[in-house]
């Protein structure tokens, strides 16, 4: 009963709930679109810190290990240290961090900060979706999720063109610089109207599961290392890769087994019991998966094959953006009226898989812009009728301090399904690459005559241009190469986006596992 009228105290209206829910979805968009807004600076960052690629590609790996480690421990923080106390420490840290990034004189101080950045950075996601949905009545918690969820999903988006236009406009420093004003700002604001729960006895240092802490950052520290450096290093055949490929897989069994039989765990992993969350934890993988992926494949396709800037690639998925949060509060409102939140997933994969397939249809080494708006509009519909529907599917049969926990999964999973969709799509495109490539050149065989025409063709063209025959016949072959490479890579990209849509598509009998759960979670019963 006691349980039942802290919850209640902590339901918020008019002016108060507004400033809280700010604070919240800010805070969660400071941490996902700096996941995406240093992918566009990297160059400048290797021209001014005189570091190389592999080097740099840590500023990205840092902050994505640390990301993971915290998420699930995130509950547990909250119960030792208060939610607001924990919530005001995440935000300082995140936005000190951010500061001294900017002001790194080194790469591998970069990198340190980074890091720092990620430990606080991972606890504002879970968080912040907590404090926002506790803020609102239970009748509305599906549009507290709906409000939380145009946080989390056009995060990603906004990171390229913002990261862009800093670089392009200022220097990558700034790229850090701008969350040190929000950072303060969210601080006082949390530390003014965030309230937290009153939770159980706090645990004596000696209670504290240190093994299990350091079990789980082994676990998935080595593989979000793994995810990330696979494909530049050639996966197993790197003997780095091996290890803590073995490391991950070791320290997995140990974590699971600790967490099982000590007293006070860290994570808590009966909650897994529940098989709606469990089919949950799945979705949201490939939810992260698709969403992390395509934000991913699709500026790198604009980039590297129709040569678009950085800025330009980033606006491109704009649009999709706006779409997810038009729907959002339609999605919110839908599942209120009692829309089964089943049919809204399955709909929203049969989207991203129309999405998907469409890409795959319209791609060529010149596709314009004017040909990827609609097939992005309905991304951000599939994305839009994806998130909360799998979340509070995900979470309709726990109660109590179990939703806390069991949010934490499903933030850890779509995280990680984003580390997976992005080492997969970069493997697989490469591979694919190679396998296009030698099928065409097989195509240009000197014998045929339709080749002896082009190649004839472009040697008189550089002849035309004051080149000797023989200078003019190596730059007619260079030119056939390129065509090849560019040719080889867009049909791996048409592939990528295929197996992407399968994927998904295969996904919808798979929702048809989970059971019918209340349409109106309530997720303040989280002591999270």
């Amino acid at each position: 009963m006691a349980t039942a009228v802290v919850q209640e105290d902590l339901v918020e209206y008019g002016f108060r709930r507004v400033i809280i829910t700010i604070t919240a979805v800010l805070c969660a968009l400071l941490e996902i679109v700096d996941t995406t807004i240093v992918n566009v600076a990297l160059n400048n960052m290797r021209g001014s810190l005189g570091a190389s690629l592999t080097d740099v590609a840590w500023v990205i790996t840092a902050y994505a290990i640390a990301n993971v480690i915290v998420i699930p421990m995130t509950s547990w923080l909250s119960q030792q240290f208060g939610r607001r106390n924990y919530f005001a420490a995440s935000i300082i840290i995140f936005t000190v961090a951010s500061f001294m990034c900017g002001n790194a004189d080194n790469i591998w101080e970069l990198v340190v900060f980074r890091f720092i950045q990620g430990l606080g950075g991972g606890a504002l996601l879970v968080t912040a979706q907590t404090i926002i949905t506790e803020s609102y009545p239970v009748e509305k918690r599906g549009m507290a999720q709906a409000i939380y969820g145009m946080g989390v999903i056009v995060g990603p988006t906004l990171g390229p063109p913002l990261g862009g236009y800093l670089v392009d406009h200022f220097s990558w420093p700034y790229i850090f610089y701008i969350n040190v004003p929000i950072g303060i700002v969210a601080t006082l604001l949390t530390l003014s109207f965030v309230r937290s729960p009153k939770y159980g006895e706090k645990l004596k240092s000696n209670q504290v599961d240190w093994i299990g802490i350091v079990l789980l950052s082994a676990f998935i520290g080595s593989l979000q290392y793994v995810l990330e450096h696979g494909q530049q290093d050639d996966w197993f055949n790197d003997e780095w890769i091996v290890r803590l490929s073995v490391l991950s897989v070791v320290g997995l069994f140990f974590f699971i087994w600790r967490q099982l039989t000590y007293a006070y765990p860290i994570v808590n992993l009966k909650v897994l019991k529940d098989s709606n969350l469990r089919v949950g934890v799945v979705m949201s993988f490939i939810m992260g998966f698709g969403l992390y992926g395509s934000t991913f494949i699709i500026p790198i396709y604009t980039q590297s094959i129709l040569g678009w800037t950085a800025t330009d690639a980033g606006l491109l998925l704009v649009p999709s953006s706006i779409t997810v949060a038009v729907m959002m509060p339609f999605i919110g409102k839908l599942i209120q009226r009692g829309v089964p939140q089943t049919y809204l997933v399955a709909m929203g994969f049969l989207s991203f898989f129309i999405f998907t397939y469409w890409m795959h249809n319209i791609m060529t080494p010149d596709t314009g812009e004017e040909h990827m708006f609609w097939p992005l509009i309905v991304r951000g519909l599939g994305l839009g009728l994806l998130f909360v529907p799998i979340t509070t599917l995900s979470l309709s049969g726990l109660k109590g301090k179990s939703i806390g926990e069991g949010a934490a999964f499903t933030g850890m999973m779509r995280q990680l399904g984003g580390s997976f969709g992005i080492a997969i799509i970069t493997t697989f495109l490469t591979r694919f690459g190679q396998e296009h490539r030698v099928n065409l050149i097989g195509y240009l065989d000197p014998t045929r005559v339709a080749v002896q025409e082009k190649i004839s063709g472009l040697q008189n063209a550089f002849m035309a241009k004051g080149y000797s025959a023989e200078i003019a016949l190596q730059k007619a072959y260079k030119v056939l190469e390129l065509g090849v490479t560019k040719q080889s890579t867009v049909l791996s990209y048409m592939d990528v986006f295929l197996y992407l849509g399968v994927l998904f598509l295969f996904c919808i009998p798979f929702i048809l596992l989970i059971k019918k759960g209340k349409n109106k979670v309530n997720p303040s019963e989280a002591m999270h």
